[in-house]
């Protein structure tokens, strides 16, 4: 979802962004008035998030996926080691991308909890290699519903995060990673557009055989406009970041969420018909993850939740099940909707030992 009021700005705007006669898509790329609305979009996200001076912010094209193969591209050194960390499927998709370019380790996997994926490693300091160039991480794991509550400590390796589906849902310190990036779909706006952060002293170390769409150096020397950057995906962006400044940052976006997440895993905790198989004290905020222990059942929840304007319900296809996507974007009131929902299903709907 977009909050009301981004999207109520973007249609206000869409024929004649700012006085000048044309629409944010119509605009020159290199022109003032898209130069403007890309320094403003970084500006409010490095106020909003607190990003120190010394980290430079990207806003590219791609999606996370591309990030798998620029970060081992650009950070590593020429021993080429890195240390990842599993905790579901996208980070595993980045170390087996990452594996074409360099040495990478598994420090710490939870593949083989029961069930799988339904916690977060439990990272120790010497569970990474001490030559390694980078230690990463999935920050919050969206399709089994878990996230780290606090980064592991990793010395003095830098950290990298994909925070793709937790980014703006509550405040971090930057300074504890090396690089975070995310797609923009979940809390910045929407798809065609990835945001990296990443500290000065990481770029411009890229191997030579770095595309020059990945090099981050030249994407900073270039201001993300090495190619046609991905402008409207940047002006909406830009809209949301004003958002969240306009309702408190993100001290009161944590607060709005954190209510929201306890509503659904309050009313979880308290009845037997549906479980959550996430480990209690690594769940998200953003992606309740839950079954009803019965796959039919599980699709007749989503089918008739859409039928009543509760959409895109459907666990991830890999493992099914029901997951509720409650991002930023996502009033109190769409929570209760969906709790409401539950209950009512759970009484039309009664299980049978068989």
């Amino acid at each position: 979802m977009l909050p009301d009021e981004v999207m109520e700005t973007a249609r206000a705007e869409m024929l004649n962004y700012d006085g000048t006669g044309m629409s944010v898509m119509e605009l020159n790329p290199g022109g003032p008035e898209f130069l403007d609305i890309l320094t403003c979009a970084e500006n409010k996200l490095r106020s909003i998030m607190n990003i120190p001076q010394n980290y430079k912010i990207l806003f590219l094209q791609g999606g996370a996926t591309t990030q798998f193969s620029a970060i081992p591209l650009n950070l590593l050194s020429e021993h080429r080691c890195a240390d990842y960390v599993l905790s579901g499927l996208f980070s595993k998709k980045a170390s087996i991308e990452a594996k074409k370019y360099g040495d990478i380790a598994i420090a710490a996997s939870t593949a083989g909890a029961m069930p799988t994926f339904s916690t977060v490693p439990d990272v120790k300091e010497n569970d990474i290699r001490p030559d390694a160039d980078y230690v990463h991480i999935c920050y919050n794991n969206t399709v089994y519903g878990t996230r780290f509550a606090e980064p592991p400590s990793t010395g003095s390796i830098p950290l990298v995060a994909d925070m793709t589906t937790c980014i703006l849902s509550e405040p971090v310190d930057v300074s504890k990673f090396a690089l975070i990036y995310a797609s923009a779909q979940a809390n910045i706006g929407i798809s065609g557009l990835t945001v990296v952060i990443i500290r000065d002293d990481l770029i411009g170390n890229a191997r030579r055989d770095t595309p020059t769409m990945l090099d981050y150096k030249v994407l900073l020397q270039n201001k993300s406009a090495y190619n046609t950057p991905p402008c409207w995906s940047i002006y909406i962006a830009k809209l949301v970041f004003e958002w969240i400044e306009s309702i408190g940052g993100l001290e009161e976006m944590k607060r709005r969420n954190e209510k929201k997440a306890s509503l659904i895993y309050d009313y979880l905790d308290n009845q037997s018909y549906y479980t959550s198989p996430v480990d209690k004290k690594c769940r998200s905020m953003t992606n309740v993850v839950f079954v009803t222990g019965d796959d039919k059942l599980d699709k007749k929840f989503a089918k008739e939740a859409a039928e009543i304007g509760l959409k895109n319900l459907e666990g991830h296809g890999s493992i099914g099940g029901i997951r509720a996507s409650i991002y930023n974007a996502m009033p109190y009131e769409g929570v209760q909707k969906l709790v409401k929902f539950m209950e009512d299903f759970r009484c039309e709907n009664p299980k049978f030992d068989t």
